[in-house]
C-alpha cells in the first residue's frame, strides 16, 4: 500500500484489514480517534508500535510520555508539524511492510 492509498482509507469507516497494528493505530489517529489509536498501541510491542505511541503522547501535549516513547521506538523526539510526523511515520511503516 502506499502513502497516498493509506490517506484515501481514511475516507472509509474502517482501517483496511491486512494493516499492521502499528499502522491500524495511526490510521485511526489520522480519524482522530486518539483513545481507539492509543488503546492498540499500547497493548502492542515493538519499536513500530512504540514510534505510534510516542506520536499520540506528543500529539495530547504528553511531552515526557512522548519522550519515553520516542527512545523506547529508538527515534530522536520529533519537532516537525505533528501532521509531517504522521506522514513521515506512516510511509517509513508502509515502505517496511
Amino acid at each position: 500500500m502506499t502513502l497516498s492509498e493509506f490517506e484515501a482509507s481514511l475516507k472509509k469507516a474502517k482501517p483496511p484489514a491486512s494493516l499492521a497494528p502499528s499502522l491500524t493505530a495511526l490510521w485511526w489517529a489520522g480519524k482522530d480517534d486518539w483513545e481507539k489509536a492509543h488503546r492498540i498501541v499500547m497493548h502492542e510491542s515493538g519499536k513500530d508500535c512504540a514510534w505510534v505511541h510516542a506520536y499520540l503522547h506528543r500529539r495530547e501535549g504528553d511531552i515526557d510520555n512522548a519522550s519515553y516513547w520516542y527512545r523506547q521506538a529508538g527515534h530522536s523526539a520529533s519537532r516537525i508539524p505533528l501532521a509531517d510526523e504522521w506522514g513521515k511515520i506512516a510511509a517509513t511503516l508502509l515502505a517496511a511492510s
